[in-house]
């Protein structure tokens, strides 16, 4: 099974976690979900492992664009549907890693998660 991170080409988080990567030796393949979108089922797979809170990046410029109403009165699936019209919504980036998930980029993680199974 091929480690495959997930994100956005041009993000900053994306460049460090994806420089961690090549500085360590892990092979991975990149999938810009901005450019090739993410599938339905496996956005849902990523929510039932981890919980659509930490998959939605409340913090970026896109969600807090959204109007009142959007963001008011979130479940899983109007969250799902928001991350999955517009991929910037989701948290950058999505590591799936030796059958784990990892999301966000902190390097202490990668060192203990992700070091370990590249080799």
């Amino acid at each position: 099974m091929p480690n495959i991170i997930y994100g956005i080409k041009n993000c900053d988080t994306m460049k460090k976690a994806r420089a961690w990567l090549d500085t360590h030796g892990v092979t991975y393949e990149f999938h810009d979900y901005k450019a090739a979108g993410v599938e339905k089922d496996k956005l849902k797979q990523w929510s039932d492992q981890l919980g659509w809170e930490t998959l939605l990046n409340r913090a970026g410029a896109t969600f807090k664009k959204l109007p009142d109403a959007d963001k008011e009165g979130l479940t899983e699936k109007k969250a799902l549907a928001l991350m999955l019209a517009q991929p910037s919504m989701i948290k950058r980036p999505v590591l799936e890693i030796g059958g784990k998930l990892l999301v966000g980029f902190k390097p202490d993680i990668y060192d203990k998660q992700a070091s370990v199974k590249s080799r």
